[in-house]
């Protein structure tokens, strides 16, 4: 069964505080639906220039948002999380900096197509997910067949899809999913990603989460996929 929140005639319904104290910062922040107004004219009328567009599901507190737009000045960079309160959280962090080559998206990862045109990004990155670890919370997982299909249909040709998890059970589900979809190659899995690929993108930069997993000695599980279109 299909999360209905893939569905076109989806309608997000809360009664949340920080909805509003997201407000305050309208200049970068859209939420729930008013995202999807500017499906297919990101950097035409949100970034107002021509850049690669990269969105970032599950942005968390914002570590590998904030440090990938001062490493890559030239890229957009929308960064998407569904939480209230570790939105706003982010939100007043962002607001301080003074480079402004992102937005902030208070939305569902399962809209992606609908906040995107087709052929729209250049890549998207999702780390660190809610693994849903009980058998019967699997469905809830992001990373299976209608989201596939929606990730490989935003992503220009070619375009890349990285992945980072600290879950075994998660990383091989990804795995099988991937393989069963057959929309991505597969450019690089790794079970260990610091040992096996030290100078990859993916290990350059730490997420708040990530770190207290190093910390821990969980190896890192990633995928980058390359879009078959």
């Amino acid at each position: 069964m299909v999360d209905y929140s893939f569905k076109e005639d989806f309608k997000y319904k809360h009664e949340n505080p920080y909805h509003e104290k997201l407000g305050e910062f309208s200049d970068f922040v859209l939420r729930d639906h008013e995202a999807e107004a500017h499906k297919g004219k990101w950097n035409q009328d949100v970034f107002k220039r021509d850049g690669q567009l990269f969105l970032e599901i599950g942005t968390g507190a914002g570590h590998f948002m904030i440090d990938y737009c001062v490493d890559h000045p030239t890229h957009n960079f929308v960064g998407l999380d569904y939480r209230f309160k570790r939105s706003f959280h982010l939100a007043k962090k962002l607001a301080s900096l003074e480079f402004k080559n992102f937005r902030y998206l208070r939305a569902k990862g399962e809209r992606t197509e609908f906040m995107f045109e087709e052929n729209e990004l250049d890549g998207i990155f999702y780390f660190f997910p809610d693994p849903w670890p009980k058998t019967k919370h699997n469905k809830k997982r992001l990373i299976q067949e209608p989201f596939l299909k929606s990730a490989n249909k935003v992503l220009k040709p070619g375009g890349i899809f990285y992945i980072k998890t600290d879950h075994d059970d998660y990383a091989a589900w990804m795995e099988k999913e991937i393989k069963k979809c057959d929309l991505f190659e597969i450019l690089l899995e790794s079970k260990d990603l610091r040992a096996e690929h030290p100078d990859h993108l993916l290990a350059k930069y730490t997420t708040g989460f990530e770190k207290i997993f190093l910390e821990q000695g969980i190896k890192i599980k990633a995928f980058v996929l390359r879009s078959k279109k």
